[in-house]
Order: C-alpha cells, then sequence, then structure tokens
C-alpha cells in the first residue's frame, strides 16, 4: 500500500456524500469534508476554524481564510482562498446552526459534546465515514491531496 493518500474521484466523492447525507449530524460532517476537499486542509486546519473566520460581520462568507504559523503545519502562516463553491457549501452549514451559534469565536464544527473538534476527532470523523463509504485506501489527509492534483492538473502551482 502507497503511502500517499488516495486521490479521490468524482465518483468517490458521490459516494462519500451520500454517506454523510443519510447520517445524523450531515450538515456539519458535509461541511467538514467540503472544507478539506475544496480548500486543501489538513485535519489540524479544520479542528481550528471558527464562525470567525470564515463569516465577517456583515454575515457574509469571507474570501479567504486567515492561518497563523501556530494553526499550521511547519510554523508557516498561510492563507487560503474560499472558492465560490466552497463559499456556498459554508453558507448552507452556517444557515443550519441556531443563531445563537454564531458567534465569532465559538469553533465553527462543534462535536455533540457541545465543544470543538480536536484534529484526532477529525481525523475519527472522517475515518468512520470513508470507512462506510468502501472507497479503498482512502484517508483524512485524500481531500488535501485531491484538491492540491486538481490545481496541478491546471496548471496552478501549490506554492
Amino acid at each position: 500500500m502507497s503511502k500517499k493518500a488516495k486521490v479521490l474521484t468524482a465518483g468517490d466523492t458521490k459516494l462519500i456524500l451520500a454517506v454523510i447525507a443519510s447520517k445524523p449530524h450531515h450538515e456539519r460532517n458535509r461541511a467538514i469534508f467540503m472544507v478539506s476537499l475544496l480548500a486543501g486542509l489538513r485535519a489540524c486546519e479544520v479542528s481550528g476554524l471558527t464562525i470567525g473566520t470564515v463569516l465577517g460581520r456583515d454575515g457574509k462568507i469571507l474570501d479567504r481564510l486567515i492561518f497563523s504559523k501556530h494553526q499550521t503545519k511547519g510554523d508557516k502562516s498561510r492563507t487560503v482562498p474560499i472558492s465560490k463553491k466552497l463559499a456556498k457549501e459554508l453558507a448552507l452549514y452556517i444557515a443550519s446552526l441556531h443563531p445563537r451559534a454564531i458567534q465569532p469565536e465559538r469553533p465553527l464544527f462543534a462535536s455533540q459534546k457541545g465543544g470543538g473538534f480536536t484534529p484526532h476527532g477529525i481525523v475519527m470523523l472522517l475515518g468512520r465515514i470513508f470507512k462506510e463509504s468502501t472507497v479503498p485506501q482512502i484517508s483524512s489527509h485524500s481531500g488535501r491531496r485531491t484538491f492540491a492534483t486538481r490545481l496541478a492538473d491546471k496548471g496552478i502551482s501549490v506554492f
């Protein structure tokens, strides 16, 4: 087995989204998966997102995510654009939240216990979803690898 995460096909993505749609917390879990797939975020970056990192004071989805060097691997700050497709996914997810939950400092993705996910919690959640989808050799890093591969296929550098 290769150590590299699998690049997801359109069919893989469709299977995964079908599994997510059939389960509780499907809005949250879909948004977690799509942030990985459409922004190429690592589990540690997904777990660190707050409402305020994606939602402006005007109530609209921001056009980029900004990570400090403490939030990323390698101690380097970075900015990640939010595509129109990802903005739509995030808007749908935020619309599913209770209005009291929409506070800038709150975790974007709350666990069943009410707090934010840890990076390990994101990996475990995605792992359960992927296992049920029966897509072979998939990991929590597959969304990131798929994102980078799609950019490279379009001639866009990831650096």
